[in-house]
């Protein structure tokens, strides 16, 4: 009685097919929510002050910069937190050994960019890092 020996091959593939599907949703981010944050906020100064440093670390200038005005920031919540933060940045007469507040560059020394970040947070923990960043002149 061989009435059914092409059953075996049919089912292995369709157990193949929902496990690819199964990880290929997993793998898949699902926004929890999508909000805009202010900049009171305590997460937001964290992540402000921590992008500012890292931004000053990496930079080649000679001057730090400083967030001057801050355009846009969202909370994008999944398995983790995002901001996306747009500011604009000045040179400050600060070099960068110096951790002082600063005024900022007026004159020929005078810069001002706009830059957008992505960056995963977890405040409470004290854990950042900047997923992308693009900086411009303003």
């Amino acid at each position: 009685m061989m009435a059914r020996p092409w059953k075996a091959p049919q089912l292995l593939l369709a157990i193949l097919v929902a496990l690819v599907a199964f990880s290929y949703q997993q793998k898949r981010k699902t926004y929890i929510s999508v909000l805009k944050m202010s900049t009171l906020d305590s997460s937001v100064q964290s992540t402000l002050k921590y992008v500012t440093e890292e931004y000053n670390k990496k930079s080649d200038d000679l001057y730090n910069f400083r967030i001057i005005r801050i355009l846009d920031i969202e909370s994008q919540v999944t398995d983790h937190m995002e901001l996306h933060i747009t500011v604009e940045m000045r040179r400050t007469t600060c070099f960068k050994t110096e951790k002082s507040t600063c005024d900022v560059q007026e004159g020929e020394l005078y810069k001002q960019i706009r830059c957008y970040f992505s960056v995963y947070t977890m405040p409470w923990l004290e854990r950042y890092k900047i997923l992308r960043k693009n900086c411009t002149s303003a």
